[in-house]
């Protein structure tokens, strides 16, 4: 995939409406500390079009990037950070459930989980949360980097186990420093979103 534009069209909060666009979707779940913005920006090959911050849960917000005015990359809030208050955990669960729920053009929706680690409760819960809302995800396992390549196998294994992956679930390491499955991932973005046949 060859991105020639890539731009932050729509933000969209607790009470936003969501916006209803033409183009299909492609959303980004994860934990809020599992790297999705800098996933994110090695997609787009942008240095800072998603804005990576050092405390994790700053994203309470759904963001909707435009790429070459063909596709939405949709961030959805991260999950999981243990200082959030209840209720703004349970406002970021709203706004990911009513965006799976009631968006008309999402296709397809990846979920990232850190591969040195097995995958936490709350990462079981939101694979559940998506297959039970008619989509089965592709999983992300992000951090490479941070493994060496000879545990790669071992954790992928337990990432795939721990989630009780069906056998055909693409699951792909991903590396913020190589890029490292990028390719990949674009690849299912071109076949299960912008051709529309979907992941449903």
């Amino acid at each position: 995939m060859v991105i020639k534009k890539a731009e932050l069209e729509t933000v969209c909060g607790v009470t936003s409406i969501l916006p209803d666009n033409s183009c299909p979707e492609a959303a980004f779940a994860g934990r809020s500390n599992v790297g999705k913005s800098t996933l994110i920006n090695g997609l787009m090959n942008r240095r800072a079009l998603a804005r990576v911050s050092s405390k994790p849960g700053k994203t309470q917000t759904i963001n909707y990037y435009k790429v070459n005015d063909q596709v939405y990359i949709v961030d959805l809030p991260g999950y999981g950070y243990a200082n959030a208050s209840e209720k703004v955990k349970a406002g970021w669960g709203k706004m990911i459930e009513r965006y799976l729920r009631t968006s008309r053009q999402l296709r397809m929706v990846f979920l990232l989980v850190d591969i040195r680690h097995d995958p936490t409760k709350d990462d079981v819960h939101m694979y559940r949360w998506i297959v039970e809302n008619g989509f089965y995800p592709a999983v992300i396992a992000t951090k490479l980097d941070k493994i060496k390549k000879s545990q790669v196998s071992k954790h992928l294994k337990a990432v795939r186990q721990v989630l009780d992956l069906p056998e055909e679930t693409p699951l792909i390491p991903w590396s913020a420093e190589t890029k490292e499955g990028r390719d990949q991932i674009w690849a299912l973005i071109e076949q299960y979103v912008m051709d529309g046949e979907g992941q449903q």
